[in-house]
């Protein structure tokens, strides 16, 4: 198998290197142990790396006295996370994307402008501090900007992923109520128009502010707003100064019920995303930072703290990262990062229409979202000259990862090499053993960690009924791994009932609910499956119901319902039949003997 290590002159050259050799450590292990064992010193060093702006700075980096469940970071302390993304030059360059067949860009002045007209628009608007602020767009620097702003007025961003089904957008604003919903008329991608305001007005939204078309032949109900008409002329705006745990996005991600998980972030967690950037991913200034991705996703926001905290650039690319033209962008901005999930990987390796652009600037890729397939990351290294992927892999509850890879160490396709800086976590079986193949639990407290859930118990969730380990309260996360005999990691997917397609975290329950609806569908099960050699997720459904569905109409029935119902991107394999599903003695589903019995 193909191993990647940095060369000796660039490893001297990375963040970790550099803050290995002030602290006169001699190895990444001990650097690592360092960091959780005086964690405390890390996140102070890490928060002035990264030069996080204070209004007042905190008493304590970290308040236990409520229990490490409940900890409170950075306490006492009062500041706007977004006083600390203008902090590089202000000609510096911020934003570029695609327009046409050209590249565009935004500086930090001009995207700080942006931002202030946006503020101002919003407190025009009544909008007050912590009213939530509803975005539901395509990736773009007006999303970006919007997002900004909206948290530097003290907001909170309710994010929906553009690829959502109406069903999924009116659950997401029944949850989080906004005062207000941003977004466009319209995007084309892949050859197919999507119009995202007419299917907010279907799923009940009011009081949008619609970012134009060009040609802008939309009628906007009454009450709604064209975003030119909403921008104040105002270009000064300072911004709302908060505790760190004042929430600033909310974001959405998939448990065991039918409803997903409302996951606040704070004006913490971005400090979380920016420093995982900074270590791992050795992000430095002026570098240029690509992730296909949307503000609904957690990768989203990530982007933009991971590139504006490290006073980078942040790369938009507006159609699919599946087609030509985006190797073409990738290679015409120099991307530095590029960030994928591992569909990506796999269909480029099918198509091999990335094989002809000069990728020589990418320093690492980062792969996150779903289990890997090591010949498929070979591959894409084999794309930017062998350069490394940074296995990445963590939570929307998190901010980022528990897991990843560096830069300073040897680099193996699909394997993670280091429990990630200022963290910690052991694998425990199902006996609640230490193992070297087991569930992650998570020792608190770690920065960027969540405390609550909005529409549920976020103790329950977590920390119920999980077994401790040396006295230490733990915190389940769902994912499984193994611990390798070279010291290294693999990822063995989820033990729970949720799954990840394509990038994207779902649970059965939600798919099995869709499902059920079908007139020809008693009961259902819905699993993920993955090749022998690991790779991305393929969903496949079992069902309990009569025979008069013909097979194929059967699958294109319930492929046709699910993309309508809850994400178009998600892809059934196979629909299988079966005379009753597997249960407990309590009657709970035993997906995980399906999922056995269909791999053999």
């Amino acid at each position: 198998m193909e191993k990647i290590i940095t060369a000796l002159g660039e490893v001297e050259m990375t963040n970790i290197h550099i803050m290995m050799k002030e602290l006169s450590i001699n190895s990444y292990d001990k650097f690592w142990r360092w960091s959780v064992q005086n964690k405390y010193t890390f996140w102070e060093k890490t928060i002035e790396k990264l030069g996080i702006v204070f209004d007042e700075k905190y008493n304590s980096i970290v308040k236990v006295t409520n229990g490490v469940e409940n900890a409170e970071w950075l306490y006492g302390a009062k500041y706007n996370i977004i006083d600390s993304c203008f902090q590089a030059d202000k000609d510096a360059i911020a934003i570029v994307y695609d327009k046409e067949n050209s590249l565009e860009k935004v500086t930090y002045q001009e995207l700080e402008v942006k931002v202030n007209t946006i503020a101002n628009g919003l407190v025009s608007k009544g909008v007050l501090v912590g009213d939530t602020v509803a975005i539901y767009m395509s990736m773009s620097v007006a999303a970006v900007a919007i997002y900004l702003a909206a948290i530097k007025t003290g907001c909170i961003v309710a994010t929906i992923a553009d690829s959502f089904s109406v069903d999924e957008i009116t659950v997401r604003l029944k949850i989080t109520k906004p005062k207000i919903i941003f977004t466009q008329e319209s995007y084309t991608r892949a050859g197919k128009n999507h119009l995202l305001y007419q299917k907010s007005l279907e799923a009940g939204a009011h009081n949008c502010v619609v970012v134009e078309d060009e040609l802008k032949k939309t009628f906007l109900k009454f009450g709604d707003v064209f975003f030119k008409d909403f921008l104040s002329s105002n270009i000064s705006f300072t911004s709302v100064k908060v505790s760190p745990h004042h929430r600033s996005t909310i974001l959405f991600s998939s448990g065991t019920t039918g409803e997903p998980k409302a996951i606040p972030w704070s004006h913490i967690t971005p400090i979380k995303s920016a420093s995982e950037a900074y270590y791992h991913h050795d992000i430095k200034e002026g570098n240029v930072l690509c992730w296909p991705t949307n503000l609904g996703w957690m990768m989203g926001p990530w982007l933009v703290f991971a590139s504006l905290i490290n006073k980078g650039t942040i790369a938009l690319y507006s159609g699919s990262p599946l087609e030509n033209k985006f190797g073409e962008f990738v290679q015409n901005t120099q991307v530095s990062m590029l960030g994928v999930v591992p569909s990506i990987v796999k269909a480029w390796k099918l198509s091999r229409n990335m094989e002809g652009f000069d990728w020589r600037e990418i320093r690492c890729f980062s792969s996150t979202g779903e289990v890997s397939n090591p010949e498929e990351m070979s591959y894409l290294m084999s794309l930017a000259n062998h350069k490394p992927v940074i296995e990445y892999c963590g939570g929307t509850e998190i901010g980022g990862g528990y897991i990843a890879s560096t830069l300073v160490q040897e680099n193996k396709p699909s394997q993670f090499s280091t429990q990630t800086l200022g963290g910690e976590f052991v694998l425990l079986n199902d006996k609640g053993e230490k193992d070297e193949l087991g569930e992650v639990f998570l020792i608190p407290p770690i920065l960027g960690l969540s405390t609550e859930l909005l529409n549920r118990s976020h103790h329950d969730v977590y920390y119920k009924d999980v077994p401790k380990y040396k006295g230490n309260t733990l915190r389940k996360h769902g994912d499984e791994f193994l611990y390798l005999e070279n010291g290294f990691y693999k990822a063995n997917g989820r033990v729970d009932d949720t799954m990840n397609l394509g990038g994207i975290k779902v649970s059965s329950v939600q798919i099995e609910v869709v499902v059920n609806t079908l007139d020809f569908v008693k009961e259902s099960a819905a699993i993920a499956v993955s090749s022998k050699n690991g790779g991305p997720s393929e969903l496949v459904v079992y069902f309990v119901g009569s025979e008069t569905e013909l097979e194929n109409e059967a699958l294109k029935k319930v492929q046709n319902l699910i993309k309508s119902k809850l994400n178009p991107l998600f892809k059934v394999i196979d629909l299988v039949k079966i005379d009753n599903l597997p249960r407990t003695a309590s009657k709970k589903l035993k997906r995980t003997e399906l999922r056995n019995f269909y791999q053999t």
